[in-house]
């Protein structure tokens, strides 16, 4: 791994990290953004390239010289990515960034000024639109009792249980005080992570109304959008989504009531892999995802019961409003319903 030698921003009060992977055409626009921000006040600007073999590296260098670049010598993965990442910045604040994303010019002012009155373990984002169209995305995501994303649009509500990583506000002395992104999570449900953990122990999770930011979802990591009506997304990021909720739901879950809710959530992934597997006719479906998902959550089960203890450690959340933030409705049939059988690549 190496670390670029670009000229160090002082006493910034922002680190804006920003993870990047075969992200060349990709790389201008969100770096501009971050450029354009009307904060008066230091902003360093770090990337970590992740063993791109497309001509990321060249693009920065030779387009982005105020950018430090951690240059890592094999794929590592969102969560190694972004713990690198915090570990060189220095800002009072970090700014997770997706590299498919894009800032309005006042998010950084905007966040900071919102940040300024919370409570330390407090974790930020703002409305994500989709560029194209400038539709509303989200105001942050609520979770179902599978602990599903369900993307909210109303405002100011205090039941999300998450923020996007895409774009994710956090002070620095909170980042460690949480431990960043759990490694063997990868990529994928990290940013769910973070946020539930941050719940568990009295924090705030929220989106400020003002501003915002441009995000095209699944760019960076294969789909997980809706196109023509049909959901798009990837064997591997599907199972890595599935094998990490499950994780989840063991790790962040208040009281003994975890250990069930995980068997329960094992048992319905196996019925879903079956059932997804004879109506798609892909073996793949069960070979590739589920049947990872569900071996890869129990052999995890020593890590998970460390990271558990960590979790519940100090916890002032209780079993009820942890439930509380849950939906009743499993989002995936509101989905089944809505798009249908999902797009797999």
């Amino acid at each position: 791994m190496n670390t670029g030698s670009a000229d160090r921003v002082p006493e910034p009060l922002v680190s804006v990290c920003i993870a990047n992977f075969n992200g060349e055409h990709l790389l201008d626009e969100c770096l501009e953004s971050v450029y354009a921000q009307t904060l008066p006040a230091s902003v360093e600007i770090i990337v970590h390239d992740d063993a791109s073999s497309d001509a990321s590296l060249a693009v920065l260098r030779s387009r982005h010289p105020r950018v430090e670049v951690i240059e890592s010598s094999k794929n590592v993965g969102y969560c190694l990515a972004n713990n690198r990442m915090a570990s060189r910045a220095r800002g009072r604040f970090l700014l997770l960034l997706n590299n498919d994303a894009t800032l309005r010019p006042d998010a950084l002012e905007v966040l900071v000024d919102a940040a300024g009155g919370q409570p330390g373990l407090t974790v930020l984002s703002l409305p994500q639109y989709d560029p194209e169209s400038g539709a509303l995305v989200d105001r942050g995501v609520r979770l179902d009792v599978f602990h599903t994303p369900m993307p909210s649009r109303l405002p100011g509500r205090a039941d999300l249980a998450y923020v996007q990583g895409a774009c994710l506000f956090i002070g620095r002395s909170a980042w460690m005080a949480l431990g960043g992104f759990p490694e063997w999570m990868v990529s994928n449900v990290e940013d769910t992570y973070l946020c539930l953990l941050a719940r568990l122990k009295g924090g705030v999770v929220s989106v400020v109304e003002r501003s915002g930011y441009l995000h095209r979802q699944g760019t960076s990591f294969g789909g997980n959008r809706v196109v023509d009506g049909k959901l798009r997304t990837s064997y591997r990021r599907r199972f890595l989504s599935e094998r990490n909720r499950a994780c989840l739901v063991l790790v962040c879950t208040p009281t003994w009531a975890a250990w069930p809710w995980f068997l329960i959530h094992l048992a319905v992934l196996a019925l879903e892999g079956f059932a997804l597997c004879a109506l798609m006719r892909d073996a793949g479906v069960w070979t590739r995802i589920y049947w990872p998902a569900i071996k890869g959550a129990v052999g995890l089960l020593p890590t998970l019961i460390k990271a558990r203890s960590a979790a519940q450690a100090g916890r002032v959340m209780g079993f009820w409003s942890y439930v509380g933030l849950l939906d009743k409705i499993p989002q995936k049939l509101r989905v089944l319903a809505r798009h249908g059988l999902p797009n797999l690549s």
